[in-house]
């Protein structure tokens, strides 16, 4: 069996370089590939194009890049947490691609299934919808959209073994699997790492034939984005 591990997240991110197109994993700040996130912050890696469906909060997540200003474009579909985010939007300083939530996730799906485009009503009649083709099925309008152009993938799992198989928990399996078979190269980052074989493969989400690298994280803060507690 192929071992795909590497010994952690600065060899994993070694060949991103300036102005490389990347899609990040996760929702909100549940399943985000934190210590990926730290290495390209102390790379300093710069031109990012980031795909992602939250853009984090100020201090955490994505937002670390955005405060080095190592963020050029952010694709997404909720940007609300993050007051620098809005602060560079307004300022000229981001371009930003704002995107329905089913739209971003079915684009990441067509680029793994090596489908260019796909037709959804969702965006028809409204600013999404400026400069695409549109056709009518059934007598119904439709707005085409393309897959993505990702160079990287990366994203976090709760368990995965040395040969890339992946299994992710609760709301990390929002976005983490369809990115992982997204990318020209997948980068994954696990809470526990073990041996090829242990993992049932009727458990595995995402099979290692996907992923390129894999690491064990160092550490995992996985700070709750929004929290409610009873008085």
């Amino acid at each position: 069996m192929i071992n795909k591990v590497v010994s952690g997240a600065e060899e994993a991110i070694k060949d991103i370089q300036d102005n490389a197109t990347i899609m990040l994993g996760g929702f909100g700040l549940c399943g985000i590939p934190e210590n990926c996130i730290a290495a390209l912050v102390n790379k300093g890696v710069k031109g990012l194009t980031c795909i992602s469906n939250n853009a984090g909060v100020d201090d955490f997540g994505l937002g670390l890049l955005l405060k080095k200003h190592q963020i050029k474009k952010m694709i997404a579909s909720y940007v609300g947490e993050n007051a620098e985010f809005e602060r560079q939007l307004l300022q000229g300083e981001l371009e930003v691609e704002l995107i329905p939530q089913g739209t971003l996730a079915t684009r990441c799906m067509m680029t793994g299934y090596g489908i260019p485009a796909f037709y959804t009503p969702a965006g028809v009649g409204t600013e999404v919808a400026e400069g695409k083709e549109t056709r009518v099925f059934d007598g119904k309008e439709y707005l085409m959209e393309t897959a993505f152009n990702s160079d990287f993938a990366i994203v976090k799992a709760w368990k995965g073994d040395t040969s890339g198989n992946l299994i992710f928990r609760g709301t990390a399996r929002n976005f983490n699997p369809m990115m992982a078979m997204a990318g020209k190269i997948t980068i994954a980052e696990v809470e526990e790492l073990v041996p090829a074989g242990e993992l049932h493969p009727n458990e595995i989400h995402t099979p290692g034939i996907y992923v390129n690298r894999i690491f064990k994280g160092e550490v995992f803060e996985k700070r709750i984005e929004q929290r409610t507690v009873r008085k």
